[in-house]
Protein backbone atom coordinates (compact mmCIF):
# COMPACT_ATOMS: atom_id res chain seq x y z
CA UNK A 1 0.00 0.00 0.00
CA UNK A 2 1.23 3.49 -0.83
CA UNK A 3 -0.11 6.94 0.00
CA UNK A 4 1.29 8.70 -3.09
CA UNK A 5 -2.28 9.27 -4.29
CA UNK A 6 -2.48 11.99 -1.61
CA UNK A 7 0.03 14.11 -3.53
CA UNK A 8 -2.05 16.40 -5.77
CA UNK A 9 -2.21 15.35 -9.43
CA UNK A 10 -0.67 18.60 -10.69
CA UNK A 11 2.47 18.02 -8.58
CA UNK A 12 2.74 14.42 -9.75
CA UNK A 13 2.74 15.79 -13.31
CA UNK A 14 5.51 18.32 -12.56
CA UNK A 15 7.77 16.27 -10.27
CA UNK A 16 8.92 12.67 -10.03
CA UNK A 17 7.48 11.72 -6.63
CA UNK A 18 8.60 8.76 -4.53
CA UNK A 19 7.88 7.77 -0.95
CA UNK A 20 9.13 5.44 1.73
CA UNK A 21 6.89 4.19 4.55
CA UNK A 22 3.76 6.13 3.55
CA UNK A 23 5.40 9.53 4.00
CA UNK A 24 2.67 11.42 2.11
CA UNK A 25 0.03 9.99 4.46
CA UNK A 26 2.09 10.88 7.53
CA UNK A 27 2.62 14.42 6.29
CA UNK A 28 -1.00 15.07 5.35
CA UNK A 29 -2.46 13.57 8.53
CA UNK A 30 0.12 14.43 11.21
CA UNK A 31 1.70 17.61 9.81
CA UNK A 32 -1.08 19.43 7.92
CA UNK A 33 0.49 22.91 8.10
CA UNK A 34 3.83 21.67 6.77
CA UNK A 35 1.97 19.66 4.10
CA UNK A 36 0.20 22.84 2.91
CA UNK A 37 3.51 24.73 2.85
CA UNK A 38 5.15 21.97 0.82
CA UNK A 39 2.33 21.88 -1.73
CA UNK A 40 2.31 25.68 -2.08
CA UNK A 41 6.09 26.03 -2.51
CA UNK A 42 6.32 23.22 -5.04
CA UNK A 43 3.36 24.59 -7.02
CA UNK A 44 4.95 28.04 -7.22
CA UNK A 45 8.42 26.81 -8.20
CA UNK A 46 9.69 26.97 -11.80
CA UNK A 47 13.15 26.05 -13.04
CA UNK A 48 14.47 29.21 -14.68
CA UNK A 49 16.95 29.22 -17.54
CA UNK A 50 18.56 32.37 -16.09
CA UNK A 51 19.35 30.59 -12.82
CA UNK A 52 20.78 27.52 -14.55
CA UNK A 53 23.08 29.73 -16.61
CA UNK A 54 24.16 31.88 -13.63
CA UNK A 55 27.58 31.34 -12.10
CA UNK A 56 27.63 28.89 -9.23
CA UNK A 57 28.84 29.56 -5.77
CA UNK A 58 28.48 28.06 -2.34
CA UNK A 59 24.78 27.52 -3.01
CA UNK A 60 23.03 27.90 -6.34
CA UNK A 61 20.33 30.47 -6.97
CA UNK A 62 17.91 27.56 -7.41
CA UNK A 63 18.66 26.11 -3.96
CA UNK A 64 18.53 29.53 -2.35
CA UNK A 65 15.18 30.34 -3.95
CA UNK A 66 13.68 27.05 -2.76
CA UNK A 67 15.07 27.49 0.75
CA UNK A 68 13.84 31.09 0.79
CA UNK A 69 10.30 30.06 -0.15
CA UNK A 70 10.20 27.72 2.85
CA UNK A 71 11.86 30.27 5.17
CA UNK A 72 9.16 32.79 4.19
CA UNK A 73 6.61 30.30 5.53
CA UNK A 74 8.31 29.94 8.91
CA UNK A 75 10.70 27.05 8.18
CA UNK A 76 14.28 27.46 9.39
CA UNK A 77 17.70 25.89 9.08
CA UNK A 78 18.10 23.69 12.13
CA UNK A 79 20.98 22.14 14.05
CA UNK A 80 20.05 19.49 16.58
CA UNK A 81 22.00 18.90 19.77
CA UNK A 82 21.80 15.15 20.34
CA UNK A 83 23.49 12.80 22.77
CA UNK A 84 23.09 9.34 24.27
CA UNK A 85 23.02 8.95 28.05
CA UNK A 86 24.21 5.62 29.50
CA UNK A 87 24.38 5.28 33.30
CA UNK A 88 24.86 9.04 33.66
CA UNK A 89 27.63 9.05 31.07
CA UNK A 90 26.87 11.32 28.14
CA UNK A 91 28.00 10.46 24.60
CA UNK A 92 27.63 13.19 21.99
CA UNK A 93 25.81 12.01 18.90
CA UNK A 94 25.95 14.94 16.49
CA UNK A 95 23.66 15.15 13.48
CA UNK A 96 24.08 17.24 10.38
CA UNK A 97 22.04 20.44 10.14
CA UNK A 98 18.77 20.31 8.22
CA UNK A 99 18.22 22.83 5.39
CA UNK A 100 14.58 23.52 6.32
CA UNK A 101 12.74 22.45 9.46
CA UNK A 102 9.27 23.17 10.80
CA UNK A 103 7.10 21.37 13.34
CA UNK A 104 8.39 17.81 13.12
CA UNK A 105 9.35 17.84 9.44
CA UNK A 106 12.91 17.93 8.08
CA UNK A 107 13.46 18.98 4.47
CA UNK A 108 16.65 18.89 2.41
CA UNK A 109 17.29 20.59 -0.94
CA UNK A 110 19.84 18.60 -2.95
CA UNK A 111 20.20 20.45 -6.23
CA UNK A 112 23.84 19.93 -7.24
CA UNK A 113 25.87 18.21 -4.52
CA UNK A 114 27.79 14.97 -4.84
CA UNK A 115 25.47 11.98 -4.57
CA UNK A 116 26.88 10.74 -1.19
CA UNK A 117 24.98 13.70 0.30
CA UNK A 118 21.86 11.54 -0.13
CA UNK A 119 23.40 8.99 2.24
CA UNK A 120 24.09 11.74 4.76
CA UNK A 121 20.52 13.10 4.49
CA UNK A 122 18.87 9.70 4.82
CA UNK A 123 21.08 8.73 7.76
CA UNK A 124 20.28 12.05 9.41
CA UNK A 125 16.54 11.49 8.91
CA UNK A 126 16.86 7.96 10.33
CA UNK A 127 18.69 9.15 13.44
CA UNK A 128 16.37 12.13 14.06
CA UNK A 129 13.32 9.87 13.60
CA UNK A 130 14.74 7.27 16.00
CA UNK A 131 15.36 10.04 18.54
CA UNK A 132 11.74 11.21 18.09
CA UNK A 133 12.80 14.63 16.81
CA UNK A 134 11.03 14.32 13.44
CA UNK A 135 8.04 12.45 12.05
CA UNK A 136 9.00 12.61 8.37
CA UNK A 137 11.80 13.69 6.03
CA UNK A 138 11.54 15.30 2.59
CA UNK A 139 14.17 15.61 -0.13
CA UNK A 140 13.76 17.92 -3.12
CA UNK A 141 16.24 17.15 -5.88
CA UNK A 142 16.35 17.14 -9.66
CA UNK A 143 15.18 14.68 -12.26
CA UNK A 144 17.87 12.91 -14.26
CA UNK A 145 16.37 14.05 -17.58
CA UNK A 146 17.33 17.67 -16.80
CA UNK A 147 20.83 16.75 -17.98
CA UNK A 148 19.57 17.24 -21.56
CA UNK A 149 18.64 20.85 -20.75
CA UNK A 150 21.96 21.47 -18.99
CA UNK A 151 23.86 20.09 -21.97
CA UNK A 152 21.88 22.24 -24.40
CA UNK A 153 22.65 25.34 -22.30
CA UNK A 154 26.38 24.53 -22.17
CA UNK A 155 26.18 23.74 -18.43
CA UNK A 156 26.42 19.95 -18.67
CA UNK A 157 29.86 19.84 -17.05
CA UNK A 158 28.52 21.73 -14.03
CA UNK A 159 25.74 19.18 -13.54
CA UNK A 160 27.43 15.82 -14.04
CA UNK A 161 26.16 12.29 -13.50
CA UNK A 162 28.01 12.03 -10.14
CA UNK A 163 25.87 14.78 -8.67
CA UNK A 164 22.53 14.59 -6.92
CA UNK A 165 19.59 13.50 -9.04
CA UNK A 166 16.63 11.19 -8.57
CA UNK A 167 18.17 8.08 -10.16
CA UNK A 168 20.86 8.18 -7.45
CA UNK A 169 18.35 8.72 -4.62
CA UNK A 170 15.61 6.14 -5.25
CA UNK A 171 17.82 3.00 -4.86
CA UNK A 172 19.20 4.37 -1.59
CA UNK A 173 15.71 5.08 -0.30
CA UNK A 174 14.25 1.74 -1.42
CA UNK A 175 17.29 0.00 0.05
CA UNK A 176 16.31 1.26 3.50
CA UNK A 177 18.77 4.17 3.73
CA UNK A 178 16.29 6.16 5.82
CA UNK A 179 15.58 3.29 8.20
CA UNK A 180 12.13 3.57 9.72
CA UNK A 181 11.75 7.27 8.92
CA UNK A 182 9.00 8.01 6.39
CA UNK A 183 10.59 9.93 3.49
CA UNK A 184 8.94 11.74 0.58
CA UNK A 185 11.01 12.86 -2.41
CA UNK A 186 10.29 15.27 -5.23
CA UNK A 187 12.51 15.50 -8.30
CA UNK A 188 12.20 18.58 -10.49
CA UNK A 189 11.26 17.50 -14.02
CA UNK A 190 11.76 19.23 -17.35
CA UNK A 191 8.06 20.20 -17.28
CA UNK A 192 9.03 22.89 -14.74
CA UNK A 193 11.63 24.47 -17.05
CA UNK A 194 10.96 28.06 -18.15
CA UNK A 195 12.92 30.00 -20.80
CA UNK A 196 12.91 33.32 -18.94
CA UNK A 197 15.79 34.89 -20.90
Amino acid sequence: MTTLHLVPDDLRQLYHVHEWRNAAGVLKAACPEEWKDLIAVLREFRLLKSEIRAQGGNRSLISRRLDGAFYARGWQEKNFSTAILVDKQRFESPTHHVDCFKGRVALEIEWNNKDPFFDRDLNNFRLLFDLRAIDVGIIVTRGSELQRIFNRLGKGASYGQATTHHEKLVPRLDGGGGGGCPVLTFAISERLYVEDL
